[in-house]
């Protein structure tokens, strides 16, 4: 069975949504025979990177809010992620343009490290406040989570899997991804958000049961 996941390194429900998932996964019976297949998607694909501000002094900006606006519904979504063992810190989250993390994904898929990357990119930006758009520390991830370093620096360094990025966001035009997190059951069913581990279960339960019985 193989289940795609559009997500993005700067939403916080994409990270809560893995970990609910993931429990779900563990419950499933048939989990060594599931494929999962990290897919690229940009909340914000226009975002300019801005080091030396927070997300919470952004949305602020952006969207006509206070900055204890700002603060308490990002406080509510840190509660969220505790309830399923993540730490965010809001205040330290930098300003990034998500591309280059994705391309990084990309690299890392070519190597069977999609999981390792995603993992390791939601916690620098929401849990250690990294800038995920800088080259240095994005190379410095991806060695941690082993990728060659020389690999890593080439394609930062150029375009490449810019084409894969773009694909990705396209076809989750074409399965009808409107948002991220979005999980994809063999292609016959989806999964919209950071839903409970029982949604999750159920789906995989569903599609497993059919794709036995074709």
């Amino acid at each position: 069975m193989e289940v795609e996941i559009w997500s993005d390194v700067m939403c916080p429900f994409c990270y809560i949504g893995k970990r609910k998932f993931e429990q779900a996964l563990q419950q499933f019976s048939h989990k060594d025979q599931v494929s999962i297949v990290w897919k690229s998607f940009q909340l914000n694909p226009d975002m300019k990177t801005i080091p030396d501000k927070n997300i919470n002094e952004y949305l602020a900006e952006v969207k006509g809010w206070s900055l204890d606006q700002a603060q308490q519904m990002n406080d509510r979504v840190t509660a969220m992620a505790s309830e399923v063992g993540l730490t965010y810190h809001f205040d330290k989250a930098v300003v990034a343009n998500s591309f280059d993390a994705h391309r990084l994904i990309q690299l890392a898929k070519t190597k069977g490290l999609g999981d390792a990357a995603e993992e390791r990119l939601f916690r620098a930006y929401f849990t250690e406040g990294l800038n995920t758009a800088d080259h240095a520390t994005l190379l410095e991830l991806g060695t941690e989570i082993g990728l060659d370093a020389t690999d890593a620096q080439s394609m930062l360094q150029s375009d490449e899997f810019t084409e894969d990025v773009q694909r990705d966001v396209y076809e989750a035009q074409q399965v009808g991804a409107r948002g991220v997190p979005f999980f994809v059951f063999n292609r016959r069913y989806a999964v919209s958000g950071a839903q409970q581990p029982e949604t999750f279960l159920g789906a995989l339960n569903t599609t497993w049961q059919e794709s036995e019985n074709v």
